[in-house]
């Protein structure tokens, strides 16, 4: 890419010259969509980001949450959670072990930059059809990268989601979030405080991987860009970066950091002017002075090369020695590159001036798009039936064998999950729960979308995918507290593709406020695009909520109880798996009116004594919930009226194995209805009837149509 000639006119008018090479391309890149979102902040404004708990909202590296103190806290101080989120979908589609590992390390930065200790990751991966064998070497190649970071800097991965679709053959999505934890008064920000104080580099040497990968991020996938844009990805250097965490660490200890952030997207560049910027300051940069790993390197690459495990810190003059002496202490790379001031942003090298433009111009100057929409509509209901076009124990066996439905154990069997000592409950589940002990809470922690339900309709599909993550985390009896979304598109100048995507934000926005659950930071990536066509409009939620324990509910059965459905079907199946593989079509079910208050009643009904077992009802349907909780001991005996009712995907509903139905009845009264759906059993296995029809299997056979991606990839 180069500096559009828009942008251009508007640079020169504004520094009242032409530009400078480094200067064009530093404008490039930080007025680039990747790093200014151009086409999606204009959208933005519709999300609630305020609460109680809020304590650093949008903007920032990451944003900050306080937890509620248990009652068994082993801490006296206020501690709060970060949470951040990224998506890396280009760089891991030209190379899937470097794009997807660097994705980990950058979030990972984000969350040191405030101060806090990562404590756990979640990522949402999205690839085309699993049985191309393309799509399975990039899912391969992602995992790979994920699970050898991760488990390198001992950061556990504890939940995600993975699906396939056809729209992603060409773009895969790799979305991930991190969460870390901090002490109310560790807390660091991205905000320079003070001219005269230092900018110091700490981490790995400069080197020429990575450059432009802000542009490259905001461009359409050409059908050459394996080859031809490797240059624009990232190495990293896991144990690199572990170093880096326990260096930053023994900073905060010694009080070293008055702001800091980590060198991502535009580099350097990008990191030092976005940090003078936010303070409303300037800085003066000596180029020379970056340590770095290659020869000749030019002022253009030592600004924008992307190179991983790199910290800017603002240091007082005073300290600046101990900073270099406790990098030096984890083999660390240190520079002293220049000062915080009053002035421009200015840039030298080899003595001259190579930058010299106000910070925030650059940071925040870019122009907004103003993009046509097209408001996507619904299709008519054309349902095959179930006994005359297809089979019951055929459709039954195609939902709950579907790659976007089968086991994901294959994926998180690779990461060290326990890592840390704080997983309460692992993937797999509903939703992950981190023990706080320091707060004496636990930490509910889900992520994931449904490319399935914002392809049928992507205002309502997202409002699911927001009831969904609430719902998975009241099914572990979670109060929700906050979350991050990572906004993925296709091409916005496309008006389609921009409807679509105005449509995600819009359900995403107001279904978020509906639950009362702040949307407190997050990332935008559009241009997922490539000769394959659009990606589906993606919104990836991340979301978090504490426990006042660190127990919950199993989501297997155990064989003793009776079943229920809580929580109202939407009588349709449009964006369901069912459709997904035995064709038609049909508008997408209606959602719950009050969704907070059937979220309530569903974490109220988690927490009572006689819950057995809980799980919620949505991909796939009664058919894959009831599946995914039968066991070699435990099984189910389950009747329905109709096939939809045993394959529609509305959110917002659970399964519950309760020893007292009336309690569960209770407790939902005057809020949502509660169903019998039959009885759990003891011989493991599977029998659904509906009408006249009926299909049963057992454990073992469950396995087997679960296990479909495991038994390809080992």
């Amino acid at each position: 890419m180069s500096l559009p000639d828009a942008d251009r006119d508007l640079v020169v008018a504004e520094l009242g010259r032409e530009p400078t090479p480094a200067e064009s391309a530093l404008f490039e890149n930080l007025w680039s969509e990747h790093c200014a979102y151009r086409s999606s902040r204009p959208l933005l404004s519709a999300f609630d980001s305020e609460g109680e708990s809020v304590v650093v909202g949008p903007g920032d590296d990451a944003a900050v949450v306080a937890l509620p103190r248990g009652e068994d806290a082993e801490s006296e101080d206020e501690y709060c959670v970060t949470l951040g989120i990224e998506s890396h979908n280009h760089p891991s589609y030209v190379d899937p072990f470097d794009g997807a590992a660097t994705g980990v390390g950058g979030i990972v930065r984000d969350t040191m930059s405030m101060g806090a200790y990562p404590i756990a990751l979640a990522d949402s991966l999205y690839f085309g059809g699993f049985d191309r064998e393309h799509s399975r070497y990039l899912f391969e190649g992602v995992v790979e990268g994920i699970s050898h970071y991760g488990n390198c800097i001992g950061v556990p991965t504890v939940a995600g989601s993975v699906d396939f679709h056809d729209g992603y053959e060409g773009n895969p999505l790799v979305n991930v979030s991190c969460v870390g934890l901090v002490s109310r008064d560790r807390l660091v920000t991205a905000e320079a405080k003070s001219p005269g104080n230092k900018l110091v580099l700490v981490g790995n040497a400069t080197g020429r991987d990575g450059l432009g990968g802000a542009s490259f991020a905001s461009e359409d996938l050409a059908e050459d860009a394996e080859t031809e844009d490797r240059p624009a990805v990232q190495v990293g250097d896991p144990y690199a970066e572990k170093r880096l965490i326990e260096a930053n660490e023994q900073l905060l200890d010694e009080d070293l950091i008055r702001a800091a952030r980590d060198l991502g997207a535009a580099g350097l560049g990008g990191a030092s002017s976005e940090l003078v910027a936010k303070g409303g300051l300037g800085a003066r940069i000596e180029l020379d002075r970056v340590h770095q790993r290659e020869p000749n390197m030019s002022a253009l690459e030592i600004l924008l090369a992307e190179s991983q495990e790199r910290m800017c810190y603002e240091v007082r003059p005073e300290e600046v020695d101990r900073v270099a002496e406790i990098a030096d202490r984890f083999d660390l790379g240190c520079s002293v590159i220049g000062e915080v001031t009053d002035g421009n942003y200015v840039c030298t090298f080899d003595g001259n001036i190579v930058v010299d433009v106000p910070a925030e111009y650059l940071a925040d100057g870019a122009p907004m798009n103003d993009l046509d929409a097209t408001e996507p509509t619904q299709p008519d209901r054309d349902l095959p039936e179930v006994g005359v076009d297809v089979a019951l124990a055929d459709a039954v066996e195609a939902v709950v064998s579907s790659p976007r439905t089968a086991s994901k154990r294959w994926v998180y069997r690779q990461y060290d999950h326990e890592v840390g000592l704080r997983t309460a409950v692992a993937p797999g589940d509903d939703a992950a729960v981190l023990a706080i002990r320091e707060a004496g809470v636990g930490l509910a922690y889900t992520a994931g979308s449904n490319p399935l339900w914002t392809s049928a309709a992507p205002r309502e599909g997202a409002s699911a995918v927001a009831i969904e993550n609430a719902t998975n985390l009241a099914a572990k009896g979670a109060d929700p507290l906050a979350a991050v979304d990572c906004l993925n598109g296709g091409n916005p100048e496309k008006p389609d593709v921009y409807g679509g995507f105005s449509g995600i934000v819009d359900g995403l926005a107001e279904t978020c406020a509906d639950l009362s659950v702040p949307v407190v930071g997050g990332n935008v990536s559009l241009y997922n695009d490539s000769a394959s066509g659009p990606i589906p409009p993606t919104p990836t939620l991340a979301m978090v909520g504490t426990t006042p324990d660190y127990e919950a509910p199993p989501l297997a059965l155990s064989g003793e109880g009776t079943l229920l459905q809580v929580g109202a079907p939407g009588g349709a199946l449009g964006g369901s798996e069912f459709l997904a593989q035995a064709g038609g079509s049909d508008r997408f079910p209606a959602l719950p009116d009050d969704p907070a208050a059937v979220v309530d009643a569903i974490r109220t009904v988690a927490r009572q004594a006689s819950t057995l077992a809980v799980h919620d009802v949505s991909h796939g349907g009664l058919a894959v919930a009831l599946a995914e909780m039968v066991t070699d001991d435990a099984g189910a005996d389950v009747s329905v009226d109709d096939p939809v009712a045993l394959f529609d995907e509305t959110p917002g509903r659970v399964v519950v194995e309760t020893d007292d139905p009336d309690a569960v009845r209770a407790a939902c009264e005057g809020v949502v209805p509660v169903d019998r759906l039959g009885d759990a059993t003891g011989d493991g296995s599977l029998r659904l009837s509906v009408g006249n029809e009926a299909v049963a299997v057992d454990a073992d056979g469950i396995r087997e149509w679960r296990g479909v991606i495991e038994r390809e990839l080992d």
